[in-house]
């Protein structure tokens, strides 16, 4: 296979075109051929931001939004980066992460701790435009994104540990509008925590062979030949949790209309998930963004009604 395009990337993705060959492997480090971990890491951002944007009969902050974004695609770059860097042994031994910068040997680990750096300090440059007490909550997840990589080794839920660090955002962007927490935070990170148990369960079912042979944990490997069960229990309480969360913001029918356009979403997922293979497993993951944008935009629409209105 080509070293430039790893098996789980989209070959014909604009990064890829156009990013010269010296650059490659750091491109592949941050995972910018990959958006779809960026675009997860963003949706409890964007959420939170909307729901709060409901809660004070606000619009959508376009700057904040912004911010978000940048912040996503930096702190998931590093991230992973530091995954890998922990990783590169383990990647070895998997089929999909075997060509990966790192265990390939096209970069060596101070590289890539370097890179790593860089791009955690353009996350930090944009935490500080954030009020104080959402600059300290920010900095409280580095303790979560340092353990992280470390659970596949001690516990069959690292899926769990991903969705604390993952749903983040969701505080992050309530505090980012009001400098404080409310409960309706509380229960969207619940959410999105659920959520993320559910969706990188079902991204994990790519590796469960590998994940076997090499004694690696996941909840695909957990819940094995029930995993549609197990998804199902997780999406479940992720509506739940969505619908308290807009429910005590304000709520709306807007917002209902994007809720129940997210759940009929995964729904689906779950009736697509029994049996199957490696690509639809890698498809169902990554439909969670626009699973994600449904929700968005009716929280959106919600609020420019609420604020109009």
């Amino acid at each position: 296979m080509n070293p430039g395009v790893l098996p789980d990337a989209a070959p014909a993705s604009l990064v890829l075109r156009w990013t010269p060959t010296a650059a490659l492997p750091y491109v592949q480090l941050a995972r910018w051929d990959r958006p779809i971990g960026w675009e997860l890491l963003l949706a409890p951002c964007w959420w939170a931001e909307a729901l709060s944007a409901i809660a004070a009969h606000e619009i959508p902050s376009a700057w904040r939004l912004l911010l978000f974004f940048v912040g996503a695609v930096a702190m998931r770059g590093a991230g992973c980066t530091y995954n890998d860097i922990l990783d590169r042994d383990i990647d070895k031994g998997v089929e999909r992460t075997r060509l990966r910068p790192l265990p390939s040997g096209r970069v060596s680990a101070k590289a890539a701790a370097l890179w790593m750096v860089v791009q955690s300090l353009i996350g930090f440059v944009v935490l500080l435009c954030f009020n104080p007490f959402t600059i300290a909550v920010g900095i409280g997840s580095l303790a979560i994104v340092a353990i992280y990589p470390l659970m596949k080794r001690v516990t069959s839920w690292p899926q769990a540990v991903l969705g604390l660090a993952f749903s983040w955002g969701a505080l992050v962007g309530w505090a980012g509008r009001f400098g404080r927490f409310d409960w309706p935070a509380f229960a969207l990170y619940a959410a999105a925590i659920c959520w993320t148990v559910g969706y990188d369960t079902i991204y994990a079912q790519q590796d469960s062979r590998d994940d076997a042979i090499i004694g690696v944990r996941s909840t695909a490997r957990l819940f094995g030949a029930h995993a549609r069960a197990g998804v199902a229990a997780f999406y479940g309480l992720t509506a739940v949790l969505t619908q308290a969360a807009i429910v005590g913001a304000g709520g709306g029918i807007y917002a209902e209309l994007g809720w129940l356009a997210f759940v009929a979403h995964l729904c689906w997922q779950v009736w697509r998930i029994d049996g199957a293979s490696p690509k639809v497993a890698l498809d169902l993951f990554r439909s969670n963004r626009d699973a994600a944008l449904l929700l968005f935009a009716g929280l959106v629409e919600q609020a420019l009604h609420s604020a109009t209105f």
